[in-house]
């Protein structure tokens, strides 16, 4: 169910709900307010994601006996079929949940765990539609949280496109993660990172935001390109796979990024927060 990716998720929701201005507004997280929606969001993103990355393993369970021995499947630690039942019951979970926050949220979050069955299905062979497909879910994990308030969705969903492309270009890179991969990739990935950091610069900018943008944007900036600078020198499958880890974890950054943009340095610090969660997670059980 990859945990440490499971907190990047519900970093996203966050995100989405500080754009969409609830953690702004007077008594938003008393019961009487928004706090049963966020909690309701936050489980919806965690059971979409984690059924997702569980049928994962299950459409890739022949490849994995070779690739990757040591996942649950191959090792026989779980059956195809009992892995089936359970990625099944958490993408029905996450719809469920987000559609007692609202029906905008029930339609995303079905949009969600659809497009997430078509990667795992058949688009992830497809060296285009792949990463797009996969930049498609994150894109809309982000509008699952600005769906707290369906009127605003209209407004802010142009912003889907950042995690698309951020997501497109992990996708990507991490195609090289087993064999090794071609420094070409891994330059247009470098660009692809570059665009995503301006467009939240320009937003900081444009919100009068941009000294707290700056403190998430530019620790984002060293994570994502330490070790992707590293693959890039040397583009085997070892350093490519960091580049990766380091690429999904750094969501949590960006999140942080988008909130100290629309909302407040205290929202930003609660996501950036999760941010040792994930690492910690991430060296005990897989990211990629």
């Amino acid at each position: 169910m990859r945990p440490a990716n499971i907190v990047t998720s519900v970093a996203d929701v966050l995100a989405g709900i500080a754009i969409a201005g609830v953690f702004t507004q007077p008594g938003a997280l008393s019961m009487q307010g928004y706090l049963p929606q966020i909690l309701l969001l936050c489980f919806s993103t965690a059971c979409l994601y984690g059924g997702g990355i569980v049928y994962n393993d299950v459409f890739d369970a022949d490849l994995d006996k070779i690739e990757r021995p040591e996942r649950a499947i191959p090792s026989g630690i779980i059956t195809v079929k009992q892995a089936s039942t359970l990625g099944t019951v958490l993408l029905l979970a996450g719809i469920v949940s987000a559609f007692f926050c609202n029906s905008f949220s029930e339609i995303i979050a079905a949009a969600i765990a659809f497009f997430a069955l078509l990667y795992n299905k058949s688009s992830k062979h497809h060296p285009f539609l792949g990463p797009l497909n996969m930049g498609f879910c994150r894109g809309l994990n982000l509008m699952l949280g600005i769906s707290i308030i369906p009127s605003l969705l209209s407004t802010w969903y142009p912003l889907a496109i950042v995690p698309i492309i951020y997501i497109f270009c992990i996708t990507m890179i991490s195609r090289g993660e087993v064999h090794g991969g071609s420094k070409r990739n891994l330059y247009i990935g470098a660009g692809l990172y570059a665009i995503v950091a301006g467009t939240i610069i320009y937003f900081g900018s444009r919100n009068h935001t941009l000294l707290l943008t700056a403190l998430f944007v530019i620790p984002f900036l060293y994570m994502i390109f330490t070790p992707l600078l590293k693959a890039i020198k040397e583009p085997i499958g070892r350093n490519i796979g960091g580049a990766v880890k380091a690429g999904v974890i750094s969501l949590i950054l960006m999140d942080a990024a988008w909130a100290a943009t629309f909302s407040t340095i205290s929202v930003a610090l609660v996501i950036a927060c999760l941010l040792p969660i994930s690492m910690w997670l991430s060296r005990i059980f897989a990211v990629t």
